[in-house]
Order: C-alpha cells, then sequence, then structure tokens
C-alpha cells in the first residue's frame, strides 16, 4: 500500500517536528522582546500525530535564569508564536505549543562536573603517593 503512513520509516509528525524546533528557535530569539528571557536552546520537539499539540523541550543556558520564569514567558509567548510559525512553515493547522523544561542539559552538566572533580582528586592523590611512597610499596619492588 503506497498511501499508508505507517510504512514511512520517518514520519510527518517527526519531520514537522524539526522543522518547528528550528524556526521556533529563531522566532523566539526575533519576537519575544522580554527582557527576563535569557539565551533558551529547544533540545526537542515532539508533535502529536494528528499535529493538534506540539510538546516543546527547552533548556535555560547559564543555569542564572529561573526556568519557571521562563516557562511562564514563553507559555504567555504561545499565541504569537503558534501563527508566525504556522505561516512561516505553510500549515493549515499550526499545532498548540506546549512549553516543558529539559533537565537533561543541567543534568549533564552536574554530571560532567562530578567526572571532573574525582579526575583531578585522582590525579593528587596519585601525586601525593608518587612522591611519598609507602615503605610498604619499596618492598614488594625490591623482590
Amino acid at each position: 500500500m503506497k498511501g499508508n503512513s505507517r510504512s514511512r520509516p520517518y514520519p510527518r509528525s517527526r519531520r514537522i517536528g524539526e522543522q518547528i524546533q528550528r524556526q521556533l528557535s529563531e522566532l523566539i530569539r526575533r519576537e519575544v522582546k522580554d527582557p527576563r528571557l535569557g539565551p533558551v536552546t529547544l533540545t526537542d520537539v515532539q508533535v502529536a500525530s494528528d499535529l493538534a499539540y506540539a510538546k516543546v523541550f527547552y533548556a535555560v543556558l547559564g543555569g542564572s535564569k529561573d526556568p519557571e520564569l521562563t516557562q511562564e514567558i514563553l507559555n504567555s509567548a504561545a499565541g504569537l508564536l503558534r501563527g508566525r510559525l504556522g505561516r512561516s512553515l505553510g500549515l493549515r493547522h499550526s499545532p498548540e505549543l506546549r512549553f516543558v523544561a529539559d533537565s537533561l542539559v543541567e543534568e549533564g552538566a552536574r554530571l560532567s562536573a562530578l567526572i571532573r572533580n574525582a579526575v583531578k582528586s585522582d590525579e593528587a592523590k596519585q601525586k601525593t603517593s608518587a612522591e611519598n611512597p609507602s615503605p610498604a610499596n619499596e618492598d614488594s619492588e625490591g623482590t
């Protein structure tokens, strides 16, 4: 069956989601004029199969801005963004935008910092043990 959308390996909702992500990031940068809004990265867009809703995942860069305030600002601009998005993508009905804070970026940065600290700690321990060899290490090396 040629017209069966299930046989396609790349569904339309996924393609639309990628287009929305690219276009919406540009629209947010250009159109949302709220000075409280800091740098925002859109990490993913999941569009419902009927294209009625789009869940937009975002991360606040720099960690200094409040994610709840960012969500409030984005939600208040959602109507404007939805209209501009529909026109720019040529969609008859653009999906309703729902913004969701994405904690994966922050969690990844936190884990990277933990790993970096653990490596530094291990390097410091190795350096001090190399400078101050214990008598047990000297005995085992001599045999």
